[in-house]
Parts: structure tokens; sequence; C-alpha cells
């Protein structure tokens, strides 16, 4: 699990002080620190976060075609490919053809790969509880939303 060391965040006086108002910089910085941690916490276990991300989607949305899937998690269908071979390798999704369009495959997770989503849950839910510990549960919620207001404004602008 992450250490203090893994989450170190220079803010002080070793960053000029011009950076340390740019929301751009803090909030790179931040993600690419809990990206890390994330995938450190995921690889220990064998899974990466595209597997986390298509075994989640796949529950949620039910059987879909790699096209749609790419679409929903926004995951390149060249990489999906090999993420789906992967999954399907550790028995955790399947494909066959498609019965409307045999040119196309469906995806669907199995209950295997149900039981492998939930502990990947556990586990991100963990690095989460970490990053997230100097927050009380209000500021946390409020982070996500205004997290999710920037992100949604972001992608209009």
């Amino acid at each position: 699990m992450p250490t203090d060391d893994d989450l170190r965040f220079d803010d002080g006086e070793a960053t000029p002080q011009r950076l340390r108002g740019q929301l751009s910089r803090l909030l790179g910085l931040t993600a690419a620190q809990t990206h890390r941690v994330a995938g450190d916490a995921l690889g220990a276990v064998g899974a990466h976060k595209d597997h986390f991300i298509s075994l989640a989607a796949l529950d949620e949305f039910g059987p879909l075609s790699q096209a749609k899937l790419s679409s929903h998690t926004r995951i390149y269908t060249s990489d999906l490919v090999a993420v789906l071979a992967r999954l399907e390798q550790d028995g955790y999704v399947s494909r066959a053809p498609d019965p409307a369009d045999k040119r196309r495959n469906v995806v669907t997770i199995t209950d295997r790969g149900r039981t492998r989503l939930t502990e990947l849950d556990g586990i991100l839910a963990v690095v989460n509880e970490r990053i997230l510990a100097p927050l009380e549960q209000a500021e946390r919620a409020q982070l996500f939303d205004l997290l999710r207001r920037i992100g949604g404004s972001a992608a209009r602008a």
C-alpha cells in the first residue's frame, strides 16, 4: 500500500511561487501521483487500470461490442485489443461473434470477472482512502463535485 513517500507533494519553498498557483500543475502533479500509487497497487495483483475500467464498464452496461466498450471506457481500440486478450486469457471476460453482425465481437464479463472487479474495487478503495486522508467526508464530496464541474466545463471550452 502507498506510503507517505509515495504521496510526497512539494508545494513549499522548493517550488517557485508562480508554479504553486497554476491549476494545470497542481492537477497534473496530483493526477500523476494518484496514477502511480493506484498503478502500483493494481500491479501488485497483476492488474492494470484498463483492466479495472473495462470490467467496470462491462459490469455496468452489460455485453458490448469492442467498439462500444472503447467508447464507454475511452481506451483506444488498438490498446483495448491487448487488454481484452489478457482479460480473456485470465477468464475475466469472454468474446464471441455478435449474432447480429458476425464481423464484430461482443465482450461479456464472466462470474470470475465480477469477482476480480470486486477485488480491484477493494484495492482502489484503499488507495482512494489513503490519498484522500487529509480531507473530511464533506470535503471529499465537494472535491469530486468540483472536479466534475471543472472537467465538464473544460471539455466544452
